[in-house]
């Protein structure tokens, strides 16, 4: 039996969850959720069990749903825009999640704030993404969305569309690299990685990488530098097979452990390139 807290959905912008939570039955977007529709079944939902703390001057803002019960703790990022959005300038419904053009006029959309970049790319939320599927996406959308596009329109569009192709580029670029996109995904989580910090990082593993620096620094011929961008380049492989099992199994703290020492070879990757540079 579901107590009164059972379930509640919180703001995707406040909600936080508890870091040993495994998490399940994540979606992105408006697609059918089986516990919701489970619970959406029962006589539960008349007893005034919903708790939302949506700003009701911004319908269509995503939310994120958190369903709790004693085995299970599972989130879904759902969409609260099924409020039914309407065209700005026709009134009509907007029909697809995320709008970005009405079906009946035409006429470009002003972006949703808060939209998941996932939900906006149109991408399975997890860390191996297809980003073959993922560059085809962002192609498709800015041929359709680009400013130029727009410039013999009205200002009201023209202004849509320089936010809506902003919006696509800061998502496509967010998704494209495994660092960036396994650090929005643990934001999505309510977990940060502070910049310049060396959080969650050993001693062991900072003396390996002040070994790895300094090789590089003392790399005489390109063979050498390429032998340590070919070494990183394999680490980098490795680290990102065991985030996204970390990330599978709900385990963020372990995430976020191994994305820092991802950050850490990002940065000897680009280190090896300025040095590959010097040699031309």
């Amino acid at each position: 039996m579901l107590s009164r807290n059972s379930l509640r959905i919180a703001s995707s912008s406040r909600a936080v969850l508890n870091p040993s939570w495994p998490i399940t039955n994540r979606l992105c977007g408006s697609k059918s959720v089986t516990c919701l529709a489970q619970c959406m079944s029962t006589s539960l939902l008349k007893k005034d069990i919903w708790q939302s703390s949506m700003n009701p001057r911004a319908p269509g803002k995503d939310t994120v749903l958190i369903y709790y019960t004693n085995q299970v703790k599972s989130l879904v990022c759902y969409s609260t825009s099924q409020v039914k959005l309407n065209c700005w300038n026709c009134k009509q419904p907007l029909l697809d999640k995320p709008p970005f053009f009405c079906m009946s006029c035409k006429v470009v959309q002003p972006p949703e704030e808060g939209t998941c970049y996932f939900k906006i790319m149109d991408c399975d939320y997890t860390f191996t993404l297809d980003t073959h599927k993922l560059q085809q996406r962002y192609l498709q959308l800015q041929r359709s969305l680009h400013p130029d596009n727009f410039s013999q329109k009205s200002v009201k569009e023209q202004e849509y569309s320089e936010s809506q192709s902003a919006l696509v580029n800061k998502a496509y670029n967010t998704l494209l690299k495994p660092l960036s996109r396994g650090l929005y995904m643990l934001r999505l989580e309510g977990m940060h990685i502070e910049e310049g910090t060396e959080s969650g990082a050993d001693s062991e593993f900072l003396f390996e990488l002040l070994a790895i620096n300094e090789a590089l620094d003392e790399a005489w011929t390109p063979e050498e530098a390429n032998k340590i961008g070919r070494d990183t380049k394999e680490k980098l492989a490795e680290l990102t097979k065991h985030i996204d099992a970390a990330l599978c199994k709900g385990e963020l703290q372990a995430a976020k452990a191994l994305l820092v020492q991802m950050k850490y070879y990002a940065n000897i990757e680009e280190k090896v390139k300025e040095k590959l540079s010097r040699f031309m």
